[in-house]
């Protein structure tokens, strides 16, 4: 039987914590967990929002969706004790307008619901929604794949402006973050082959109604600590350090290491790890090689916009919905709004989405406001603007993404490894879990 090892995991965001999790439950390990911050979950996470009457709740430091077809974190909420049930709001795939214009799935099973909702789609036409059919059915055909190189621009070529501009481009900047003629085609096709044919309700949207950070993170670092392993904040890792046979981690050794960091920070470690002369030169080699592609991937923003609407309508709702797509421009950049009061929040509180944001903070926050007064006729009063400049890396054609192995015993997980998922929840917490089976 091979020994018990120690594990240090650098990083407690999703991937991180996900790795810890899979680690402790299936290994003898002992698994030792560092983040740098004051909080649990990384760039998903809560934070508190003073209201105008001096309440304050949790919100999250970005407004976000999980799907149906996202197994894996269902899978690990449950075993750490949070219920998915309890947690979410869950409905099928919609992406109405204000107007009522666009497409909403039927809860009905795959691909049943896509099916329906193309046919029943409103302000389409019956040619529109007849060649947006033709073109699902051709990718299903293809098995949902494409050159490398494609876009979905590429994929959606000849397909009806209005597709373009209602469907796919929010559709695609809600799950790749990317506007769609720089995204893969690659990576879009596997989020609508896992959605809409893989997982039965794979396409519903799942909209937390608790903070990210009690969602899994935090919950995480209960069930760790309760089965005896460590869980570190506010301590950053200044270097990572080379140990006879292992790691030197804050005084610590370690026989195994996991950067579950972000890629611009597992670089610096690497990169501190392997100065040492002493160091082989085909590691070394081979290590600045995965920093070198860690340091290349290019990154977009998210910004989103909470705002008091200080006089709702019936049964304290702001949107006929708890979510609508937005018309979009630079002028009016928000593509999504959420009514948090109908996802447990206080009436009167909503949630604007800018993907892709390029603006200042301020600059964002008085064009959100006039953009909610022009398209939903609601006065807004602005109470906090999170930008997180690095939201994402740009999920575009043909990106070569850090691989998971670096060295051996030490390896790399989180949303940015190579593997097929955008930056997503999902995708980190798959990344955390293969990274967990290799340290295992």
């Amino acid at each position: 039987m091979a020994r018990s090892q120690r594990i240090a995991v650098i990083g407690g965001g999703w991937a991180g914590m996900a790795a810890a999790v899979e680690l402790a439950a299936n290994s003898a390990h002992q698994v030792t967990v560092w983040e740098s911050s004051a909080h649990w979950g990384g760039r998903a996470r809560g934070l508190p929002l003073a209201l105008p009457g001096g309440e304050t709740v949790t919100v999250d430091n970005g407004q976000h969706i999980l799907i149906g077809a996202y197994t894996a974190c269902r899978a690990l909420m449950e075993r750490v004790g949070v219920s998915t049930d309890a947690s979410f709001s869950k409905r099928p795939l919609a992406l109405r307008y204000p107007d009522g214009r666009g497409i909403r799935f039927p809860d009905r099973p795959a691909p049943w619901d896509a099916l329906i909702g193309i046919a029943t789609a409103k302000g389409w036409s019956l040619p529109e929604r007849l060649q947006l059919l033709a073109r699902a059915a051709r990718w299903r055909r293809q098995g949902f794949r494409c050159p490398p190189q494609a876009s979905v621009a590429d994929l959606c070529a000849g397909l009806p402006q209005r597709l373009l501009a209602e469907f796919f481009d929010p559709l695609c900047i809600s799950a790749l973050n990317t506007p769609i003629h720089e995204a893969s085609g690659q990576v879009f096709l596997r989020v609508l082959q896992d959605s809409l044919f893989a997982v039965d309700k794979g396409s519903h949207f799942w909209l937390p109604l608790v903070d990210l950070g009690r969602l899994f993170p935090e919950a995480a670092a209960t069930w760790l600590q309760a089965r005896g392993h460590d869980c570190h904040l506010s301590a950053r890792v200044q270097q990572l350090g080379m140990a006879e046979s292992g790691w030197q981690i804050n005084g610590h050794r370690y026989d195994q290491v996991l950067l579950a960091c972000p890629p611009w920070e597992a670089a610096r470690l690497v990169q501190a790890a392997f100065a040492n002369p002493s160091a082989p030169v085909p590691a070394h080699a081979k290590a600045q090689a995965w920093a070198d592609a860690a340091q290349r991937l290019a990154h977009t923003a998210i910004a989103t916009v909470y705002a008091w609407n200080p006089a709702p309508g019936a049964q304290g709702h702001s949107l006929p919905a708890p979510w609508l797509a937005l018309e979009s421009s630079p002028a009016q950049p928000a593509q999504f709004v959420f009514d948090r009061a109908q996802l447990g929040d206080p009436a009167g509180l909503l949630a604007f989405v800018i993907s892709t944001s390029d603006g200042d903070r301020a600059d964002i926050e008085q064009q959100v406001i006039a953009q909610a007064q022009a398209q939903l006729g609601l006065a807004l009063q602005p109470l906090k603007t999170v930008v997180e400049k690095r939201a994402t890396f740009a999920c575009t054609p043909g990106l070569q993404r850090p691989g998971m192995v670096i060295a051996p015993s030490l390896i790399a997980c989180g949303d940015y490894i190579d593997g097929p998922y955008p930056a997503t929840l999902e995708g980190a917490v798959r990344s955390g879990i293969a990274a967990a089976h290799v340290l295992a």
